[in-house]
């Protein structure tokens, strides 16, 4: 066996796994960065841990294979919360941070902290090297689990504040598995008794709809879920995570249902007798708090992880698989419907999704100034070419896009798990995965402040995205929370806790980053900056001023008659 440095090891690992981009802040693993120079992985230095962690999650969403972010000890715990996102969307991150020398702990080293139960939460496995000797096997393991099964996040403490534990010799050999360079890296189909009764359930019954989730996406199983829906005459609604699964144009979609939703898709989902969920764990925004579907409605589940089988809903009938795996089972082992077969439900289906759509069209086309969002996002719809790819950031964002934005065949859609602010970064990790595909991001203001210094990251690094801003000033989305709060005592301080000042100027701060940046005041603006913004070659910030007062619509629920 060689002798070689634990930081060659760390480069020729990540460079065998197929890894391009590593996302950090320093100090941390400095020898093995310099060793990546000679293998052509790009290191990305960014303003904060955070950042970096939501820049690898981005990356590894858009890949479907792992990303990689380190941190100093120090930054560790800014490492760790930004683990959060990548941890609820079952990304495959790969976290490495510095940890204590072992003769400073328990002394007041300078700035210790223990950290390392910090990870716990927010990760598939916690490790930490306290031996040289088990690197090649822990960087082995770290792969193979963010890999398998339902992806996640794994972390790895290295002794040394900057984990100087590795930068020494030993008899060390790179070893890389390469089934566990991409996701997912096994694909087992479900029983046959279990799919043909899932079949005939869905052949079988009167009012049948498909929620598709994240793991669709992950799986790669858009083209199985499609077939199976036009074979059995399936309508098909989505998670937010899914969007783009089937196409917003496709007869059988219905749209995004749950809390951020689109009004069609949670009454299609409602006034089913049997609902399959695939890769969804059928968790509360899917599901609108468990309300839509109600309790009592008949539910077929598939998912890769058999813990989240009949978690939320008792299952009929219980599909432990890969998605495009077993949907693909399921395809071969159904007789094809008839249209005019299934003609009463999904007609019924059609007319709920062409009452929504005429409802939304007028604020979608709105020349409303300050802007309508419904604009903006008509604006993206129309200006996203075949191959784009759509960011979006969380709240109002998610909602926005999630609700108005069409996206067709080859198009995709990746949003924020949860964290404001996830935007910048995670579009920024999305095009640095697709520097070939236009990759558009989806913000407020109130998101774009969190990590604005990226932009000056972007255009340092040549990450050439469009930034999209819903800029209204302020955290709209707050707004009725605010007015409960204060009822009839409402006054201008109540304005303190959801609104930033008008004087800001965020195109004029993105050029100050060394961006292009424009204001957009008038709606038609849009319409020549967004194919102009996608032929700079260089990061772009689209300024948008809209009405501070527009609320997204919130979900439809039963009686209620909410959302457009």
């Amino acid at each position: 066996m060689a002798k070689m440095s634990g930081s060659r090891l760390v480069a020729e690992v990540l460079k065998g796994y197929g890894v391009t981009h590593v996302f950090f802040v320093p100090t941390i693993l400095m020898d093995a960065l310099a060793e990546m120079d000679g293998l052509g992985i790009q290191k990305i230095l960014t303003h904060g841990e955070k950042a970096a962690a939501y820049m690898a999650d981005g990356y590894a969403r858009a890949r479907n294979a792992p990303g990689v972010c380190l941190a100093q000890q120090i930054g560790a715990s800014n490492l760790a919360a930004g683990l959060r996102d990548p941890f609820m969307a079952h990304t495959p991150v790969i976290a490495i941070t510095g940890g204590p020398q072992s003769s400073w702990r328990y002394r007041h080293a300078y700035q210790e902290v223990e950290d390392f139960e910090q990870f716990a939460a927010v990760t598939k496995r916690n490790l930490y090297l306290d031996d040289l000797a088990r690197l090649p096997d822990l960087l082995r393991q770290m792969f193979r689990t963010a890999t398998s099964g339902a992806p996640g996040p794994v972390h790895l403490r290295i002794k040394g504040s900057q984990g100087q534990a590795i930068e020494t010799d030993a008899d060390l050999t790179p070893l890389v598995e390469e089934q566990f360079r991409a996701i997912p890296p096994f694909r087992p189909v479900a029983g046959a008794a279990s799919v043909g009764a899932a079949v005939a359930m869905l052949a079988g019954a009167k009012r049948p709809v498909i929620v598709a989730g994240g793991g669709v996406v992950s799986s790669q199983a858009e083209a199985e879920l499609v077939a199976l829906a036009e074979k059995l005459q399936l309508p098909v609604a989505s998670s937010l995570t899914a969007k783009g699964a089937i196409s917003d144009h496709h007869s059988l979609s219905v749209g995004v249902c749950g809390t951020y939703s689109r009004a069609c898709a949670n009454r299609v989902v409602s006034e089913a007798d049997l609902v399959f969920f695939v890769g969804t764990h059928a968790g509360g925004q899917v599901t609108t708090n468990w309300r839509i579907p109600a309790a009592g409605t008949a539910v077929i589940q598939l998912d890769i992880d058999a813990e989240e089988l009949g978690r939320n809903y008792p299952n009929r009938v219980s599909l432990h698989g890969d998605a495009k795996a077993t949907l693909a089972a399921m395809v071969a082992a159904a007789a094809p419907k008839s249209p005019e077969a299934a003609k009463a439900w999904t007609g019924r289906t059609r007319e709920i999704v062409a009452e929504w759509r005429e409802k939304a069209e007028a604020m979608r086309n709105s020349t409303a100034v300050p802007l309508r969002p419904e604009r903006l996002c008509k604006e993206v719809t129309d200006a996203l070419p075949g191959n784009g790819v759509l960011v979006s950031d969380t709240g109002h964002a998610g909602m926005w896009t999630g609700q108005m934005v069409d996206l067709g065949a080859g198009q995709r859609y990746i949003r924020c798990e949860g964290s404001l602010g996830w935007g910048l970064p995670g579009a920024m990790g999305v095009k640095c995965a697709l520097p070939d595909r236009p990759v558009v991001l989806f913000t407020g203001d109130g998101g774009l402040y969190y990590h604005m210094t990226e932009l000056e990251t972007a255009a340092r690094h040549r990450i050439h995205l469009v930034v999209v801003v819903n800029n209204n000033s302020s955290l709209s989305q707050e707004i009725p929370l605010v007015n409960a709060a204060y009822k009839e005592k409402r006054d201008t301080l109540s304005g303190e806790i959801w609104r930033f000042s008008k004087e800001a100027n965020l195109a004029k701060a993105a050029e100050a980053f060394g961006c292009a940046g424009f204001r957009v005041e008038k709606p038609g603006q849009l319409a020549e900056l967004l194919p102009r913004a996608f032929a700079m070659g260089r990061p772009v910030v689209l300024d948008c001023i809209s009405e501070e007062q527009a609320l997204a619509p919130t979900a439809w629920m039963p009686g209620t008659g909410g959302g457009h």
